[in-house]
């Protein structure tokens, strides 16, 4: 072969092989990041997590209902028609209106001193309750005692009492739910302040409050303006009790008020009114409120309520 021919090939491949090196020699960066940035932008965006609270108004355990209970021999009877929904929810939570004392009596009406038979605590936990406030002008009823057998027992049976002295936190899908609650005459003066020391603990803080004056359907403007304040010092959601009736509900800035659940278990079959209550199933995803819905329960046999 002729030395000019030869040289033709080799040259073209050494230009090849210069190309090559050029090639390589360049950022790793450089050469990969267009490629790279046109992918991200189809990547999946994480889908925040979802989790469900359901929530109810008073759950009083005593007086007549206690009495149904050891009439039937069934200390799930109040809450038979409606297990199977609140035991659905990842948090199910509730105001207990009676404490629990080892020698209650039972009586039907007539009093105003309430408690709850011990075995009563299968019907809450059937129900799926996670957490119960304590923070009602009935708990004391029996005393110091009564309060400390009543958390004793709730915590034997996993479910957590909520107070206003120490915030009572709930994981659900990665996300922290904490619960405090307050009473009119106890403690209601010390929820803003409260708000205050615990928010920061908790990716989404929920208040109970039991509070404002009874058989009222519309809240009095310092309920409203204490709900406003707390909603605006970082509270999701509040859960308002004792006026036993049905109260509004309001959605303010990011939050939800519910400013009386109403009556869940409990024996004042006197009036239409005293015999409803109302079920909360907040929706989150994430720390934000996706929606909620309502749903009216209706008390019968002065102890049972149903959909």
């Amino acid at each position: 072969m002729p030395k000019k021919l030869f040289l033709v090939p080799a040259f073209f491949f050494v230009f090849l092989i210069l190309i090559f090196y050029l090639l390589l020699s360049r950022s790793p960066v450089s050469f990969i990041s267009p490629l790279a940035s046109r992918l991200s932008t189809h990547l999946p965006t994480p889908t925040p997590a979802s989790v469900s609270i359901v929530a109810v108004g008073d759950i009083m355990l005593g007086r007549n209902v206690n009495k149904k209970m050891h009439d039937y021999d069934d200390f799930l009877y109040p809450f038979r028609k409606t297990a199977d929904f609140l035991s659905g929810a990842d948090i199910t939570f509730g105001n207990l209106e009676s404490p629990f004392f080892d020698q209650c009596p039972v009586v039907g009406s007539g009093t105003f001193k309430f408690c709850g038979d011990y075995r009563s605590v299968e019907g809450l936990k059937t129900a799926g309750f996670d957490v119960l406030s304590l923070e009602n002008n009935h708990i004391l009823n029996y005393g110091e005692e009564g309060l400390k057998q009543t958390v004793d027992l709730l915590r034997q049976n996993n479910i957590s009492p909520s107070t206003a002295n120490e915030i009572t936190i709930k994981r659900a899908n990665e996300i922290t739910f904490g619960f405090l609650s307050f009473s009119y005459d106890r403690n209601l003066d010390q929820a803003l302040e409260k708000v205050k020391q615990e928010k920061d603990k908790v990716d989404v803080l929920i208040v109970s409050l039991h509070w404002g004056a009874e058989y009222k359907t519309k809240p009095a403007k310092s309920q409203v303006d204490l709900a406003h304040q707390l909603i605006d010092s970082g509270v999701k959601v509040i859960l308002g009790h004792h006026s036993h009736w049905v109260g509004e509900v309001e959605h303010y800035q990011n939050g939800l008020i519910f400013y009386s659940l109403g009556n869940f278990v409990f024996d004042q079959m006197w009036s239409e009114e005293t015999k409803k209550g109302l079920v909360a199933k907040i929706n989150f995803e994430g720390k934000k409120i996706k929606d909620f819905q309502t749903y009216q329960v209706l008390i019968s046999d002065y102890s049972q309520p149903s959909f």
